[in-house]
C-alpha cells in the first residue's frame, strides 16, 4: 500500500454482511489486507464462512484469484461492533436501507471512532447528511455505494455530503484504486447517485414500453443483454455515440439530438409503477424462471461476470 492508502494499511470493517457486505470483505481480503466483519444477526455471520469458501472457489476456477485459502484467513468475523471496528482506518457501512437503521448504527460509531477513521456508506440512494448530520464522525463519512457484487463489478460511486472533509474523499478514492475498484467522483450529493439516475432511466423507459403493449419483457431484456449491453461492458454512453457516427459526437448530436429531444418530451408526466404492471412483468418473470430458482440464476450471474471479468483482465493486458 502506498502512503496514501493508508487508511487500509490498519485493517478495515465491514459492518452488515449480507450480500453486499460479503462481497466487499471478498475486495479487501482478495488485496491482501486484514478484514473484520461484523453483523446484528448471529444466524448470518454463521453462514459467512460456507459462502465466502463458495465465492472464493468460482473466483479461482475463473484464474481471478490465487491463493483463496489465505484470502479467506484474513476475513475475521466479529461478535461485538467495537470489536470489529476498533483500530482499523476504513469501515464499510452495508447495513439495511433505512435512514433510522443507518442513523442509530452511526450514533453508536460516533462513540468508538478516533479520530482517523472514515466510513464509506454502501447506500444506493440515501445521502450520508441523511444519517450523519451533527455527528462528531460526520465530516469523515461519505457514501462509497458499489454495485453488486462489488468483487466483480468495480465501480464505486463516492459521494460526499456537503460536510464531508475532501481529504477523506481523497484516501478513500486512493484505497479503492489500491483495491482494484475504479471510484466515480460524484461532486455533491443529489437523490440516487449517478449510477442509478442512468439506471433508472432506463428502467423508466422499460416500464413504459411494456405497460404500452410495445414488447414483451423478455425481448425487452435481450435488446439490451444482445444489444446495447454488449458494448455498454466496455464502453460508455458518450464514447458509444462518439463513434457511431464518422465526426464524432458532435455529429451525432447534430444528426440525431432531435429525435432524442422528441423521445424525451413524450415522457413528461412520470407516473408510479402501477401494482397491476408490476403484477404483468412478475407474471412474466416467474413463468421465465420460477421464484425458487432466484438464487440459483444469481450464482448464473456471477459467474458469467467472473468469465467477463476475467476478459475484460486479458483485454486490458493486451493494449
Amino acid at each position: 500500500m502506498s502512503s496514501q492508502t493508508h487508511i487500509g494499511s490498519s485493517g478495515v470493517a465491514i459492518v452488515g454482511a449480507g450480500l453486499v457486505g460479503l462481497g466487499w470483505a471478498i475486495v479487501f481480503a482478495r488485496a491482501g489486507l486484514n478484514v473484520r466483519v461484523f453483523d446484528h444477526s448471529a444466524e448470518l455471520v454463521a453462514t459467512l464462512p460456507d459462502k465466502l469458501k463458495q465465492s472464493l472457489a468460482d473466483l479461482e476456477r475463473f484464474g481471478l484469484i490465487e491463493g483463496p485459502d489465505e484470502i479467506s484467513r484474513r476475513v475475521t468475523y466479529c461478535d461485538t461492533l467495537e470489536n470489529a471496528v476498533s483500530g482499523v482506518g476504513y469501515i464499510q457501512e452495508s447495513v439495511l436501507e433505512r435512514v433510522d437503521v443507518k442513523r442509530g448504527l452511526y450514533e453508536q460509531l460516533d462513540d468508538l471512532l478516533d479520530e482517523q477513521t472514515i466510513v464509506g456508506s454502501s447506500s444506493s440512494g440515501i445521502p450520508s447528511s441523511a444519517f450523519t448530520e451533527g455527528l462528531s464522525i460526520a465530516p469523515r463519512c461519505l457514501v462509497a455505494h458499489p454495485v453488486n457484487p462489488p468483487y466483480l463489478v468495480p465501480v464505486v460511486e463516492l459521494v460526499p455530503a456537503s460536510w464531508t472533509l475532501p481529504q477523506a474523499v481523497d484516501q478513500v478514492h486512493a484505497l479503492m484504486h489500491a483495491v482494484d475498484q475504479h471510484p466515480i467522483r460524484v461532486t455533491r450529493e443529489l437523490q440516487g447517485f449517478v449510477l442509478n439516475r442512468l439506471q433508472g432511466a432506463l428502467l423508466r423507459e422499460a416500464w413504459a414500453l411494456f405497460e404500452e403493449g410495445y414488447c414483451s419483457a423478455a425481448d425487452i431484456d435481450a435488446t439490451i443483454s444482445k444489444g446495447l449491453g454488449l458494448r455498454w461492458s466496455f464502453m460508455g454512453p458518450f464514447e458509444t455515440i462518439d463513434l457511431n457516427a464518422p465526426g464524432g459526437v458532435r455529429d451525432y448530436a447534430n444528426r440525431l439530438g432531435g429525435l432524442y429531444l422528441d423521445i424525451d418530451k413524450e415522457r413528461t408526466d412520470p407516473q408510479p409503477w402501477s401494482e397491476e404492471l408490476i403484477s404483468r412483468v412478475e407474471a412474466e418473470r416467474r413463468q421465465a424462471l420460477p421464484l425458487g430458482s432466484l438464487g440459483e440464476r444469481s450464482q448464473w450471474r456471477d459467474r458469467r461476470l467472473m468469465g467477463l471479468a476475467a476478459h475484460k483482465r486479458d483485454m486490458e493486458a493486451g493494449e
